[in-house]
This record gives C-alpha cells, sequence and structure tokens, in this order.
C-alpha cells in the first residue's frame, strides 16, 4: 500500500461522527515531556481547535505526533476537587501568570472587582497589547477550555467576506459538517429554554430582541445540553448552573480534551508536552526543522531548554501565538524567507460588549446559567450580531449583558520591537468606534423602545462600553496570503500554519466551528498531497 493510499484510508477511516469520543476518555493525548534531542515526524506547536484537528487526522494517517503545549494539562483536581476555579471565586488556577485577576467585565456597581491572586500558569491569559487586552485560553485544549462553546456556522451568504480563496460548497457540503460532528455541537432544547429559571435572562432578552422587531435565534453550542437539565434537577454536580465558564468548566462542556483530543489519544500515536513553549522554528539538513522550546514551572520559570527535530511543523498557537512566533522568527534571520504578508490582517472579530438596565418590573434571574444559547441579529442591516450573554453573579441584577460580534473593518499588524525583544500590535482602542456604532443599532433601539438605558457601572465609572478586550483574535498569517492556500508557509517546505491566524479578522460569528473546519480542509490536503 502507498503512503498516500494509507493516509487516505486512514483519514476517512476517521471522519465520521465523533461524538462518542467521550466515552474514550476525557483527557488530553498521553502526557509525556518530550527529551531535548528526540526526533519527530510531525510536531505541533499548540492544541486548540486547529492543532488537535491536525494532530488527529495525521495520526489516523499513520503519522506519529508530538504536540507542544504551553499551558498545563488540566487534568488534575485542586485542593477543592475541581480541576478549574469557579468564575465568581477566582483564584490560583484563574489567570496565566498574572498577580492580580483582569476580569473581562471588572467593575460592579461601580466598584471594582478584581482581585490579588498567586502567580500561577493558570487557565485563562489576558494578554495585553497597546490598545487591546486579548483573552486566550492556556493548557491542553486552547481557547475551547475558557469559551462559551457557542459554535456557530456563518451564514453562507457571509461566508465569501470570510474566506474568499475557499470553495464555499465544500466547506457547507463537508467541512462544517464535519467539524460540527467533531466538535459535538448541539441547540438547547426550546421548551426547557422556555422553562426554565437558568434561562429567564434569555427570554428577556428574546423579548427585548423580538419587541424591537429583531430576530432572536437559537445559538448551537458544545455543552452537553442532557447534562445541564441534571443539573438543574440536582442529580450531577453543578457546572454550568454554578457559574462555570470564564476559567474553565468542570463537567458539562465538550471542550477538546472529550473530542477531538480524546480520539487522538485513542491512536496512540499521539503525545503532548505541557509547560513547553516554543521559541524558535530554525531550518536543518535533510529538509527538517530543529524546535527549540523552554520548559516551564507553574510559576512560569524556565526549567529546562530543549531541542528536537521535526520533518514538519504545524503552528498551531492561537492567532496571537502563531504570528508573535513567526514574526520573531523572520525578524531575527531564523525564517527570513518568509512572506511579507506574515504579521498582517488581525483583527478582533468586532467584538465589544455592553449592558442594559432593565426596569425592575422585567427581572432577569438570579440564577443564570453560564452558557449562552442565543443571539440576536441584525448583521445584515446593521452590521452585528449580539449574543445574549450570562451574567452569572448569584443575585438579582435587572440587567440584561451582552458579547456583539460586529462588522468592524479595521485590522492591524504586529512587529518585532528588537529593543524591547518582544512583538507588538499596533491596535488602536479609538478602533473599536465601529464597533460601538454597529452595536448601538441594536441597543439604541431596544432601549427607545423598552423605555431602558445603558449600565454605566460594568467596565469602569461611568463606562458603557467595553472596547478594550477581544476574545475572537483573528489573522496575523492570512490564508493564501502569508500561506498558500491550505496553510503552507511555501518559502520553507515543511512548514504550516493552521489554526486561526488564518482567518482574515473577522468570522462575522464565534470563530471556533470555521477554525476546524478550515483546519479539516487544509489538513485533508496536505495529508493527501505532502506525505
Amino acid at each position: 500500500m502507498s503512503q498516500n493510499e494509507l493516509s487516505r484510508r486512514g483519514f476517512i477511516a476517521g471522519t465520521g461522527t465523533l461524538l462518542g469520543a467521550a466515552a474514550l476518555g476525557v483527557h488530553a493525548p498521553a502526557a509525556r515531556a518530550i527529551a531535548s534531542g528526540a526526533q519527530v515526524p510531525a510536531l505541533v506547536i499548540g492544541t486548540g481547535y486547529g492543532g488537535a484537528v491536525a494532530a488527529l487526522r495525521l495520526a489516523q494517517a499513520g503519522v506519529d505526533v508530538h504536540m507542544i503545549e504551553m499551558g498545563m494539562a488540566w487534568d488534575t483536581p485542586g485542593t477543592d476537587g475541581k480541576i478549574f476555579c469557579n468564575t465568581r471565586e477566582p483564584d490560583y488556577r484563574s489567570y496565566w501568570l498574572r498577580t492580580r485577576t483582569k476580569a473581562p467585565l471588572n467593575y460592579f456597581l461601580g466598584f471594582p472587582i478584581d482581585r490579588d491572586i498567586p502567580r500561577h500558569t493558570g487557565v485563562l491569559d489576558a494578554e495585553e497589547f497597546g490598545g487591546i487586552t486579548v483573552y486566550q485560553g492556556r493548557g491542553v485544549g486552547g481557547g475551547s477550555l475558557v469559551n462559551g462553546g457557542m459554535a456557530v456556522t456563518p451564514k453562507r451568504a457571509n461566508f465569501a467576506s470570510v474566506l474568499p480563496s475557499v470553495n464555499a460548497n465544500e466547506m457547507y457540503d463537508v467541512y462544517y459538517p464535519r467539524a460540527n460532528a467533531g466538535l459535538g455541537v448541539g441547540t438547547i432544547d426550546p421548551a426547557w429554554f422556555d422553562s426554565t429559571a437558568y434561562y429567564q435572562y434569555g427570554r428577556v432578552g428574546r423579548k427585548h430582541a423580538q419587541r424591537s422587531n429583531f430576530p432572536f435565534v437559537f445559538v448551537p453550542d458544545v455543552y452537553d445540553w442532557d447534562y445541564m437539565k441534571a443539573e438543574e434537577a440536582g442529580t450531577v454536580p453543578k457546572s454550568a448552573l454554578a457559574g462555570e465558564i470564564l476559567y474553565g468548566n468542570n463537567h458539562g462542556k465538550k471542550s477538546l480534551q472529550k473530542t477531538y483530543l480524546a480520539q487522538a489519544k485513542a491512536t496512540g500515536r499521539v503525545t503532548v508536552s505541557p509547560l513547553h513553549r516554543v521559541t524558535s522554528v530554525a531550518p536543518a539538513s535533510g529538509g527538517r526543522y530543529t524546535v527549540t522550546m523552554e520548559q516551564l514551572d507553574t510559576s512560569g520559570n524556565t526549567i529546562a531548554t530543549k531541542t528536537v527535530t521535526a520533518d514538519r511543523v504545524f503552528f498551531a498557537a492561537g492567532s496571537v501565538g502563531t504570528s508573535k512566533l513567526l514574526v520573531k522568527l523572520k525578524a531575527t534571520g531564523v525564517l527570513p524567507n518568509l512572506s511579507g504578508e506574515v504579521s498582517k490582517g488581525w483583527g478582533d472579530n468586532g467584538n465589544v460588549m455592553c449592558g442594559r438596565a432593565n426596569h425592575l418590573w422585567d427581572p432577569t434571574g438570579s440564577l443564570q446559567s453560564a452558557i449562552p444559547c442565543c443571539g440576536i441579529d441584525n448583521w445584515a442591516a446593521g452590521g452585528a450580531f449580539a449574543e445574549v450573554a450570562p451574567l452569572p453573579t448569584g443575585i438579582e441584577t435587572w440587567a440584561s449583558f451582552y458579547l456583539s460580534i460586529t462588522n468592524n473593518p479595521h485590522r492591524a499588524q504586529f512587529s518585532w520591537n528588537a529593543s524591547a525583544n518582544k512583538v507588538e500590535l499596533n491596535w488602536q482602542t479609538a478602533w473599536k468606534q465601529p464597533s460601538i456604532d454597529m452595536a448601538k443599532t441594536i441597543f439604541d433601539r431596544i432601549n427607545a423602545k423598552e423605555g431602558t438605558i445603558y449600565r454605566t457601572d460594568l467596565f469602569g465609572v461611568y463606562k458603557i462600553w467595553g472596547d478594550h478586550l477581544t476574545y475572537h483574535p483573528l489573522g496575523g498569517a492570512v490564508l493564501n496570503r502569508a500561506t498558500d492556500n491550505y496553510g503552507r508557509l511555501t518559502a520553507y517546505p515543511g512548514l504550516y500554519v493552521i489554526d486561526g491566524a488564518l482567518i482574515p479578522g473577522n468570522t462575522t460569528v464565534n470563530p471556533f466551528v470555521t477554525i476546524t473546519a478550515l483546519a479539516e480542509r487544509n489538513i485533508e490536503h496536505i495529508i493527501a498531497t505532502d506525505l
């Protein structure tokens, strides 16, 4: 059997539904720290959506894979018996190497709510650039550990603006369905939504949207909705209904450890080194690459430096991680022939947050599921889609809270600051104004109809808009510009980008299904043609 036949057979065998993956084990691939001097056929930098897809499909095609992950494995409970801490009580597990929390919503009733914490390799990174804070997951599973799990396929009519060089028919007929199956995507039972106290806030959001003639939609998610019903019934430990979202979810969410990474582990061909940070990827003899990495302890100290040799390297460290590494390697002469498009096309997916103060007779409920399941669609008319988000404080707030995704046109660029020995991003906070204007096309109208006002106590003192952040970093190594149309870094055969860095700044919806589907498309082509 030829290598291509082996690759295709192995790939086809694994492209059915992965919904049963959790039965194979909920943890990530075997954690076995890589040894300095090791030689590996395929090395994947990062264990988020793109990296997990690449590792699984390569392994199914008969290729041994080693994954390098900067964060922890997140498979060992703390002294409280839980792996992750609660959103309302952040502790050492919450943030990546910070001594004070930096919550996206960091004020309540006008008072700051951030608190001091021990420095630790926690699960959520709030990485600060000049004009924006970028939230990213840190650990085996990447962003799947810390997002709300909203698994949205873009409207087909919008796809050309997202990935103009990609065949939409293939994506919607093959790769989006494959990604949704692999991720375990499902939608809330509308009857349960209508009856449970935990989505009263969602029903208020629906009422206000519909009274202002906006389309209200249920949004698919990767949470186990049967588990959530059992949470309400009191037959299983509470997870989403106990406010677990921002710093990880202990039970019901189908993060990558329960889906793609569990399947990858089951192949016996995938291993992972947590708490390892790649610092260099340099050409080596025989068309291979020398990969240099630092091993970290849980305080962030470097305890070892290793070099390994890889036949192929897949950059999957996330939009920011991949872009920063490539920009550094190009600027410092390690990979000088990378395209000049590397560093460009970065965007925030148009993210902006706000809250509305509802009337006393319109409560949103003290009990709130932390998993969002619905939204308000004004994309065609106003350039905004608003997720009806939870505010799981445990008390009645009479507040509706929203994360909007908007059609913001601004794109930023990464650059290497040699004197500071770091990569910088030229985003400007003022570039959020188009996002605010687009979000206002929804909420100004709802406020006028309902006789309500914006909350001014959630992001500072008398500050309406959360315009300082993004949950959805995208771009920096854009498909068919910085790479070829399948993610190859063409000047260096054997180097690939396979994560959100490929997507030019906006997906019109929450991005991880598109990242997953694009990775499925690209790795299928790479396996068929390059191996």
